[in-house]
C-alpha cells in the first residue's frame, strides 16, 4: 500500500498553533501516515529581506514539531535553486520519496490560498502531482470550491459528499476538510512582537523562547 504523506508548506515566519492544529486535524481526517512541514526557502511572492532567514524559521519549526511521532521537517526547498515554486517542490519530493505506487502526496492549502491558486506558477500541474486538501473555513461552501475548480482547472470535477472530495476521471481528487479556525496569523505575531506586546499562547512555548532569545521581530530589527 502506498504511503500517505501530507505536505504543509509556507514561510512559517513564525510557525504558530494554527499551523499545527490544521496539520493534526488533516492527519486524522485523512488517515495520513505523516505530514511534512516544508519551510519556503525563497517564496516567489515575497522578497528574501521580508522574511527571517531560513535557519531561524527551520529551528522554530523543529521546536514546534517536537516529538510528534508523525510530524516531520523537510529542507527540500533549501536544496532547490531559485524560487520555491510548489510544482517544483512536489516533483522533487516524488523523486525523493518514490513514485505514485509508493507514495501518495496530499498538499494542504488554506481556503485563502486556494482562491488565489490560479496565480501560482504552472498550478494546473499540481492536480497531477498531489491530492489537494482544502482547509475550509466557516462561511465557505464546497460550491465555491467547485466553481473555482470548474473555471480554473476542469469542469469535470464532481462533488462526492459521501467522501468529502471532488473527484475527476483523470486528475487527482481534491479533499475538503473543515478545520478549527484559531484566528492566529504569523503577521499578527510579528506585529505584536514589534510593538513590544505579548505573544504568549499564540505559539508553542519553545518557539516563543526562541523568538525572545534571538530577538526576532523586535521593533529594532524591522
Amino acid at each position: 500500500m502506498a504511503s500517505r504523506v501530507g505536505i504543509l508548506g509556507g514561510t512559517f515566519d513564525p510557525v504558530h498553533y494554527g499551523h499545527l492544529r490544521a496539520a493534526e486535524e488533516v492527519l486524522e481526517a485523512l488517515c495520513l501516515d505523516r505530514i511534512l512541514f516544508i519551510p519556503a526557502a525563497s517564496p516567489p511572492h515575497k522578497p528574501r529581506t521580508a522574511i527571517q532567514d531560513f535557519q531561524h524559521r527551520w529551528e522554530m519549526l523543529r521546536l514546534a514539531v517536537g516529538d510528534h511521532p508523525r510530524f516531520e521537517l523537510s529542507d527540500v526547498e533549501s536544496r532547490i535553486a531559485g524560487k520555491s515554486y510548489t510544482v517544483v517542490t512536489l516533483r522533487t519530493l516524488r523523486e525523493l520519496l518514490g513514485g505514485e505506487g509508493e507514495v501518495h502526496l496530499y498538499l494542504l492549502v488554506g481556503m485563502d490560498s486556494f482562491q488565489e491558486l490560479s496565480t501560482w506558477w504552472r498550478y494546473r500541474e499540481l492536480f497531477q502531482l498531489a491530492s489537494l486538501v482544502v482547509l475550509r473555513r466557516p462561511g465557505h461552501s464546497e460550491e465555491l470550491i467547485g466553481e473555482l475548480l470548474a473555471v480554473h482547472v476542469s469542469p469535470l470535477y464532481a462533488w462526492r459528499g459521501d467522501a468529502c472530495l471532488f473527484a475527476h476521471p483523470r486528475l487527482l481528487p481534491v479533499h475538503v476538510v473543515s478545520n478549527t479556525v484559531l484566528g492566529i496569523s504569523s503577521t499578527q505575531i510579528r506585529w505584536l512582537a514589534a510593538q513590544g506586546k505579548s505573544i504568549r499562547y499564540l505559539a508553542p512555548r519553545e518557539v516563543l523562547r526562541y523568538i525572545a532569545r534571538e530577538k526576532l521581530y523586535s521593533a529594532s530589527s524591522w
